[in-house]
């Protein structure tokens, strides 16, 4: 019985090693999320860390900032959904058949 405490003790620092690898990743991968036909882009890490922000230059002559403001807020929506779904991508590479109940966070 002990046998068995050892070896999922041991399992679980071996996905602990992994998860640390696997946020190490996550930190260099880059998503760009776009709105208004890409003239607001978002870039952030796929752990959905903001790391630049580009806006067309013609937005600015536009008298509507709101425009511009809700382009923003799209695009950093629409790179932070590719963040999280290359996220899931990397945990079902460490999990494999690892089937946890749906909603189960694993510690970060």
């Amino acid at each position: 019985h002990m046998k068995n405490i050892g070896n999922l003790m041991k399992q679980a620092q071996e996905m602990q090693t992994k998860m640390q690898e696997m946020q190490d990743r996550l930190a260099e991968v880059d998503v760009t999320g776009a709105a208004g036909g890409g003239m607001v882009t978002v870039t952030m890490n796929a752990k959905s860390e903001m790391k630049a922000v580009k806006i067309d230059p013609t937005l600015f002559s536009a008298e509507d900032a709101e425009v511009v403001e809700d382009l923003i807020v799209a695009a950093c929506n629409d790179a932070k959904t590719k963040a999280e779904a290359t996220m899931q991508e990397e945990m079902a590479k460490i999990t494999g058949g690892l089937n946890l109940p749906p909603g189960m966070k694993l510690p970060f």
